[in-house]
């Protein structure tokens, strides 16, 4: 019988992974192959969130491989400590998808047509929201929000991030987050013409 007075170190499944790709990072500074393992666990993430915020797919093509680069050449930087390797690596993607456009000054919009193809498929439930038998009018409702609304979704909808995850990314709190997704979902809700709203346990908020 387990002694109750003995902590539980048991660790669940997105903690192993937390650990695991903490290790593969360290890893990486001398062994290239470990940063192939995560190049491979990661591009369709990176790929997907910056098609979410481009409409080239040339240049999320160029975007993509720029990310990894950057993390290659800093991956001796990198702390598990400070942060998990998935939100390090996204805060590399966003700034990266911050200096083009502030050096093009250009918005992004959707590329509509294409969009569907282009994405990766993903089988995630939260995911499949985005990315089920509506996508394209879903993806049309997505581009009518902000550049801050849009950033989130993308977040929690392509990358896969959490709303912790995202706070910490993004400098919000917790709280502001499920509150701008939820009310995101709400807006999208309203261009599509659907009744109803997007429930608050599936946003992750409250």
């Amino acid at each position: 019988m387990a002694d109750r007075n003995q902590p539980d170190n048991t660790l669940d499944s997105s903690d192993q992974i937390t650990q695991e790709e903490a290790a593969l990072a360290v890893r990486s500074v001398q062994d290239r192959g470990a940063f192939a393992t995560l190049y491979d666990r990661y591009f369709s993430r990176v790929y997907n969130y910056l098609r979410f915020r481009c409409d080239d797919p040339e240049l999320v093509d160029d975007l993509t491989a720029l990310v990894f680069e950057r993390a290659l050449t800093r991956i001796h930087t990198y702390s598990p400590q400070k942060a998990p390797f998935g939100a390090w690596l996204f805060a590399i993607a966003r700034h990266a998808m911050s200096d083009h456009w502030r050096a093009q000054r250009l918005r992004s919009f959707l590329y509509l047509d294409d969009l569907r193809r282009e994405l990766v498929d993903r089988s995630n439930p939260e995911e499949g929201f985005i990315l089920g038998e509506q996508r394209r009018a879903l993806l049309g409702a997505l581009a009518r929000l902000n550049d801050r609304e849009r950033d989130l979704v993308g977040l929690k909808f392509a990358a896969g991030l959490n709303n912790r995850q995202i706070a910490r990314l993004t400098g919000l709190s917790e709280n502001n987050v499920g509150v701008i997704l939820f009310r995101a979902m709400h807006r999208m809700r309203a261009f599509l013409g659907e009744p109803g709203v997007v429930g608050e346990e599936e946003m992750g908020y409250g």
